[in-house]
């Protein structure tokens, strides 16, 4: 007689172009700075980093796995992340997303079953986000260094 409508729905599909695409048998070690937007399968140990100033959006499939900051316009995360996520638009945490780390956000998105261990600040813009300096060996080591003492 009455249609049940459901309270919690998923999250609509975002259509976005990658023009790199970090495969799930691949593993990579160090700072990286994007231009273009870049899903990620496979782990990253090191921060990722959009240019500022772009519409980057960084995504992390159901394999991906991050140990850093991520910095980007736009960021999707399905898989794990350990640090740190920045996004100057929109974050959005799907289904059995794990994230342990603080995330600064424009928007956000919440499917039930994501993880979140950690701070959520809100509002906050691309030139609000903390810049990194420094060459990046330097980067990498206080990254690396950080995720060690985790």
């Amino acid at each position: 007689m009455f249609k049940q409508k459901n309270a919690i729905g998923g999250l609509e599909k975002t259509v976005e172009s990658f023009e790199t695409i970090i495969g799930a048998s691949t593993e990579v070690h160090g700072r990286i700075l994007i231009e273009e937007s870049v899903r990620i399968d496979g782990s990253v140990i090191g921060n990722i980093e959009a240019r500022q100033g772009k519409s980057i959006t960084v995504a992390l499939g159901k394999t991906g796995t991050v140990r850093g900051d991520i910095h980007a316009h736009r960021v999707l995360i399905a898989g794990t992340v350990e640090g740190n996520v920045y996004a100057s638009e929109k974050v959005e945490l799907h289904n059995g997303s794990s994230v342990r780390g603080d995330i600064a956000y424009g928007q956000l998105a919440m499917e039930y079953g994501a993880v979140l261990n950690g701070a959520l600040n809100a509002n906050v813009g691309a030139d609000e986000r903390p810049l990194l300096s420094g060459d990046s060996e330097t980067v990498f080591q206080d990254s690396w260094d950080k995720i060690k003492g985790r």
